[in-house]
């Protein structure tokens, strides 16, 4: 029972950092842009939390300004991309790569330092109860938020006119700029919306899940990120379970050998990697189940006409 525990507990913390980031892309491609950037972005996060946390800034501080850092990042690639209609594709590459530098730059002082962690709510009676308590109620605040942002995002998407616009103008710019609607201005709000979570996805990595800078310490998880999004095929529920799922394979891994798996380290390494391929590929087989919720317009520039 312990090793279920701490199985499914770890999976639940390994999959957090993807939810923030994912949620965020996710409503970034509902509007029609596609965001490569996002392990830069990530990056930009994690480094700014850990630097606030060594400049002497309180924990809930230092969360907030690598939000606002990850979101400061993303508005490089909207310009490009929104403002100047460069390739999607192209811009978002570039972003990554300047966000893996700037975050190098930002964490030279203190590479490898360990920090106080965020900690973990420990809520009276309910978190003592066996077995129900060490599985649901002993997280830090950020694992509780990155479901409350789930919630909200569906309510915001499903539920609500503004959720409503942002879908159209990924499904057809034309007819919403036609309408009315400043297809460019709510582009840059989800674009940076999008950036956002990116960073406080990167910031739950450096002050949590391992608390410390290392860099390029996301090892790819913005690009597993993206991947989830299609995985989901553009839904938000199914995040969750991608998330979910590949949080498991990382804490595999890691508990792969203690299980008694006789491989070898680098091979438990990438079953995550090799996963998140995997289940993609089925997917992508079938083409209908994709184009169902897959926004029409994404990744293609639009310039308002008159």
């Amino acid at each position: 029972m312990d090793l279920f525990i701490a199985i499914f507990t770890g999976t639940i913390i390994a999959a957090t950092p993807l939810i923030f980031a994912a949620l965020g892309e996710l409503v970034v491609e509902k509007s029609g842009v596609l965001n490569l950037g996002i392990e830069g972005m990530m990056l930009v996060g994690a480094a700014v939390a850990v630097w606030m946390h060594f400049a002497g800034f309180s924990m809930p501080v230092a969360i907030l300004t690598a939000t606002l850092a990850g979101s400061v990042a993303s508005l490089i690639f909207a310009v490009l991309a929104l403002t100047f209609a460069t390739n999607q594709y192209a811009a978002g590459l570039a972003l990554a790569i300047l966000g893996s530098g700037i975050s190098a730059y930002i964490g030279r002082g203190f590479g490898g330092a360990p920090i106080d962690g965020l900690s973990s709510i420990s809520i009276p009676v309910i978190s003592e109860i066996p077995i129900i308590g060490p599985l649901f109620f002993q997280y830090d605040p950020l694992v509780y938020l990155s479901y409350l942002m789930f919630a909200c995002i569906c309510w915001f998407l499903y539920r609500t006119k503004a959720g409503l616009v942002v879908r159209t103008v990924g499904e057809s710019p034309e007819s919403s700029h036609a309408i009315g609607f400043s297809v460019i201005r709510i582009r840059y709000m989800t674009t940076m919306f999008g950036g956002a979570m990116a960073g406080l996805g990167g910031a739950y990595l450096s002050i949590a899940y391992t608390p410390l800078w290392v860099e390029n310490m996301t090892a790819g998880k913005g690009w597993i990120a993206l991947a989830l999004v299609v995985f989901a095929t553009w839904r938000p529920t199914r995040i969750i379970l991608g998330a979910w799922l590949f949080g498991a394979m990382t804490i595999f891994q890691l508990h792969g050998q203690a299980l008694g798996f006789a491989l070898p380290t680098e091979v438990l390494s990438a079953i995550p990697y090799l996963a998140t391929i995997v289940v993609l590929v089925i997917i992508s087989r079938n083409r209908e189940i994709l184009k169902l919720h897959f926004p029409a317009s994404l990744a293609k520039p639009f310039k308002p006409s008159g």
